[in-house]
């Protein structure tokens, strides 16, 4: 018969028992997450701290590294900290946590890039009703309703998870992915779960739909652009939504529709990997790549900021 008792905590088992891969899984994760960190916090910063950055577009970029680090900071410090103190063990308020907030970052990652890319095509398609169309009012909203979508579904999705009986305690993942959890629940979740997959799934599709339409009418604008600089312009504020959208979407659907397996697998892992660890720290990087505006603003902050710090470690103390 099986066991109904109920489960207070999970074991996650993504990683070697050995101790030293435990190191070696902890030093890299250490440095990823706190490049991850600094990438997205500079960001921030960056748009905030300079005026000329305070457009659309940064606007959304913002809200993006924000996300960023929200969705990383859900899985990583606590599997750094397990393999620290020699552990597996993650408690199931913590588990519950996990997986509310790694959904809710990732809808609401979602429907801002569908966000982003109505930004692009606006800019580029209609240029002269840019700062009419996309004022403030309306990009507050856009991002308002990106961070209530994720809220919505995260809340149905986390309360549709937990409420099948668990016949074990033993995840194969380094947190607490949700194929994963229904791998080891007694219940049948078969019916709630696959309501919940086709609500996001046509959550997911519309978006989609939406931001392919946006960039198949961008690149016939820009095409039309005589200049050629005008065209490397256009294509350099694109591009890198693109790739962070495929790289999104590709390693999601694959981590969520893929088999779970009974044991770890490295491919699980990597998937894992690639949808919740890896966006975070290349986002940044592809968004300031080829963005002559966020790298001025970068530097300006640093040689206006740096000297400053300078002088006040260097000022004397003043005498009691």
């Amino acid at each position: 018969m099986a066991n109904l008792t109920r489960v207070s905590e999970f074991l996650l088992h993504g990683f070697s028992d050995t101790w030293e891969l435990q190191v070696f899984h902890t030093s890299i994760f250490l440095i990823i997450y706190l490049v991850a960190l600094i990438e997205n916090l500079l960001i921030i910063t960056a748009i905030i701290y300079s005026h000329q950055l305070h457009t659309p577009m940064y606007f959304f970029l913002a809200n993006l590294s924000f996300q960023d680090f929200g969705s990383i900071s859900a899985t990583v410090p606590k599997a750094i900290t397990n393999s620290l103190m020699n552990t597996k063990a993650i408690s199931y308020s913590g588990c519950v946590c996990q997986v509310f907030f790694l959904v809710f970052f990732m809808i609401s990652h979602l429907f801002l890039l569908g966000g982003m890319a109505y930004d692009r095509y606006v800019a580029i398609c209609k240029p002269l009703h840019y700062e009419t169309v996309m004022n403030k009012k309306t990009c507050i909203q856009m991002a308002t309703s990106a961070w209530i979508s994720g809220l919505f579904y995260s809340t149905l999705y986390t309360g549709n998870t937990f409420t099948v009986q668990f016949c074990s305690n033993i995840v194969n993942q380094f947190f607490c992915e949700i194929p994963k959890l229904l791998k080891i629940s007694c219940s049948d979740p078969y019916f709630p779960e696959v309501w919940v997959m086709t609500f996001g799934s046509c959550l997911a599709f519309i978006n989609f739909a939406l931001i392919t339409f946006s960039y198949v009418q961008i690149f016939r604008a820009v095409l039309k652009i005589p200049s050629t600089q005008g065209k490397q312009k256009a294509f350099s504020t694109c591009l890198p939504h693109l790739i962070v959208i495929s790289l999104f979407l590709v390693s999601g659907h694959s981590a969520y529709l893929k088999p779970t397996s009974n044991s770890p697998s490295v491919v699980d892992l990597l998937l894992s990997m690639l949808y919740c660890i890896v966006p975070p720290v290349m986002n940044p990087l592809i968004y300031s790549m080829r963005n002559k505006e966020l790298k001025m603003a970068f530097w300006k902050m640093i040689v206006n900021i740096l000297p400053r710090f300078l002088h006040r470690k260097d000022s004397p103390v003043p005498a009691l």
